[in-house]
Order: C-alpha cells, then structure tokens, then sequence
C-alpha cells in the first residue's frame, strides 16, 4: 500500500488537483509543504489533522516544509468566513508566529519551518500587480468559493487578494525549495488551486506540481472535532491542559473513536482494525477511547504526562488523592476553590462553603455517609478540620454525594 492509498484508507483525503499525477510524483521522494495561519499563539487539535498527515508523509520518505504565515497573517485567511477578520497588531501575528513555529518544530523532525514574511514583505505592490496579480483574471477569482461566498455579505480588496498572496506562497517554494506537493484543510481548496494555476502560468503548463486537501473532521453531530465547550483544543499545555484534552478524547462516541484512530494513530491499519474490533465485542470498556486519547496526548505532550494525566483519571475513580500535585487539585477541582479558616467545625464548615444550607442538614450529610473527606467517609458529627486533614499541608477536598466537590484551602486566619 503506497501513501496515498494508506491516507485513502484513513479517510483524510477529501479532493486532488489529479489524484493518478500526484500519485506518480510520490512514487519518488517529493518536498510537500502545508501552510499554517498564525491566527493564535498555539495551533488546535483540529490543525494536527494536518500536521500527522505532514508526519506520516516524512516517514514514507517525503521532505516537510511547514509554512507560518508571518505575512499573511496580516490579511487573515476569508476561507471559512461570513465577515471580515478583524486584523490583528503585528506585534501579536510574530508572537503568534513563534508560538506556532515551534510547535512545528517539535512535530516536524526530519522538515523545514518557514516564515512567509522572509520572502513577502521584501515584494513592492508595483511587483504584486504586475508580476503576479495580471495572472488572475476577475472572473476567476470571482468563481473562487471564498469569494463567492462572500459577495452578498461583502468582501474587501485584502482578503480577496489572500489567494493570490498565498498562490505567490507555493510559486516561490516551487522555484527555491523543488516543492512540487501542497497540502491542505479542504477550506484551502481555492487557494491551494490558485498556486497551481500560478506555477503553470509562470513556470509553463509541463510542470509536474499538485496537491490534495483533508477532510474537514466532524463528530456524528456535525460539530467540528476539537471544539470543547470550553473552547478551541489547543496544542499548548498552558492553554489547554493534558488533562482536558485527554478527557475530550475518552468522552468521544463510539463510531467517532474508532473513525479518529485511523485519522491520528500511527498503528498500523491491521492494529487499529484490531482494536476498532476488539471495542465492538466488548461495548462499555472504551477501548477506542483509551487507545486514541493515550496515542494523541503521548504525541502531542509525551509520555510523562501521559501517565500523569493516567493518574490524575485513577484519582478520581478511587478517590485517594494523595498522590495528587498542587497542580492536578487544581485542574481537577480549581473551578470549586474556596477559603476558609482551619480548626473548625465540619458542620460549620459545610455551612460556611454552601455545602448545606443549615445546621440540621450539615448534620443529617454527616450522619448519612453523604460526606467524604480527601476520599474518605466522615460520620464525626465532631469532627474538626485541622491543618493535619490538608492534602500538601494546605488543601481539604470534601464531596458532598457522588457530584459536588468543594476544594478548601485552609489559612491561619481565625
């Protein structure tokens, strides 16, 4: 099975620019690049549908080139939207632009990343209009489904020229790096067709270039894969934690997860059919789930928290949290935290945080076994919380029934 037919197989290609052409370009090793607009300072879980694509295309022997779009990240990529993108400082497109290029960089092994503001910001506009803007007649670019789509609601002069600037993208890769491959989101369509049509008409029709674009991944509701309710899935552990992104891949459907290992493992299709058959005969074990979020956290954030993430998962589901960092207490319960004094009443303290609403219900909690503490039953209508109950001398997590959690940090204050 040659690469293309294994990306088939995967379910990742969605169009070609000639599937029989580009399959013979990849019968010998070939420069492919991919774009990556530096709309954040860290790339999203939807972005490393393409970037394991660029992965798996290096392991068959293919050299990477990762492009941040320093420049046009200027303009905004219109693709995808109903309204002008509001332009972001150009303080903010290189910060975003560092952030992403090393993320790249982590991904990319045995490739290139590269800024396409090294070569765009030294073009004039006389340059841009006469060099490459005469190549585009209106009527093309008007047919572009980026710009189609945007006529009724409007769409100004920058962001219709985004194709042109990105097509200026794969015509300088082409005639400096022999890049003869681009690949893409399936948004990219009309603008990864523009650099063709670019290349052709500059360089002559006999050029061997193509490329193909990745399905858009949707979940069996239609939503997009990597949008949480907290927002986008971002590569950055600071901005999206291990943890969560773990528990969005074990909270994914059945069918979702076993379609998502073909698109992310790096098994092999006979091993992921294997699991994806081994899920079906035992249903409830989530063994789709635990394969894909294992795979995809130990990529994208290594092993280590991997196992951390593991532990923090086996935490909960025993209740012993003694083994917790500050860290996890806070990933894990920070959305409950309160202050509260030390040596004081259970009773009192189930009041003081809003785990009760009276004295007699505080105690009918206690007495009824509906009151742990650091995972452990309290029935002491007694019971004085002390410094010597904290986890790391400083913090008392009390669940009240099998939902509510209240994460007590304790001072000196009297």
């Amino acid at each position: 099975m040659d690469i293309i037919d294994e990306l088939e197989a995967r379910g990742l290609i969605k169009d070609f620019s000639n599937r029989d052409e580009v399959k013979e370009l990849l019968k010998t090793p070939q420069t492919i690049y991919c774009g990556f607009d530096p709309s954040a300072k860290s790339m999203h879980l939807g972005n490393f549908v393409a970037i394991s694509t660029l992965m798996r295309l290096a392991n068959a022997g293919h050299h990477i080139i990762a492009v941040a779009g320093g420049l046009t990240g200027m303009i905004g990529d219109p693709s995808g939207k109903k309204s002008e993108r509001q332009l972001l400082s150009v303080e903010q497109v290189n910060e975003n632009v560092l952030g992403i290029k090393n993320q790249l960089e982590h991904f990319i092994k045995n490739g290139r990343v590269l800024n396409n503001a090294s070569w765009l910001e030294k073009m004039t506009m006389i340059e841009f209009l006469r060099d490459y803007g005469k190549y585009f007649p209106i009527n093309y670019m008007l047919n572009k489904e980026i710009v189609s789509s945007r006529l009724d609601s409007g769409i100004s002069y920058t962001e219709f020229s985004y194709s042109i600037i990105q097509a200026i993208d794969f015509l300088h890769l082409f005639k400096n790096e022999n890049c003869t491959i681009q690949i893409g989101g399936s948004d990219q369509w009309g603008n990864l067709t523009s650099g063709l049509e670019l290349i052709r008409k500059v360089e002559g029709n006999e050029v061997k270039v193509g490329g193909f674009t990745l399905n858009l991944l949707l979940d069996s509701n239609g939503k997009k894969f990597g949008k949480s309710e907290g927002g986008a899935l971002y590569l950055d552990e600071k901005m999206c934690s291990p943890y969560r992104l773990y528990q969005y891949l074990i909270n994914t459907g059945d069918d979702d997860a076993c379609r998502y290992l073909k698109v992310f493992s790096f098994k092999t299709l006979e091993e992921i059919n294997s699991i994806i058959n081994e899920h079906r005969e035992n249903l409830g074990q989530r063994i789709a789930q635990k394969a894909l979020a294992k795979e995809v956290v130990t990529i994208i954030h290594g092993e280590a928290k991997f196992q951390e993430v593991l532990r923090m998962s086996e935490c909960l589901f025993s209740g012993d949290y003694t083994s917790l960092t500050k860290e996890n207490l806070f990933e894990l319960f920070g959305d409950y935290l309160v202050q509260h004094r030390a040596n004081v009443l259970l009773e009192d303290l189930l009041i003081d945080i809003k785990a009760s609403t009276s004295k007699r219900e505080a105690r009918e909690f206690i007495k009824g076994n509906s009151i742990a503490i650091n995972g452990q039953k309290v029935t002491d209508l007694n019971k004085i919380i002390t410094s010597s109950d904290a986890l790391l001398g400083e913090f008392v997590l009390i669940k009240r029934g099998k939902k509510n959690f209240y994460l007590v940090r304790l001072t000196d204050e009297k």
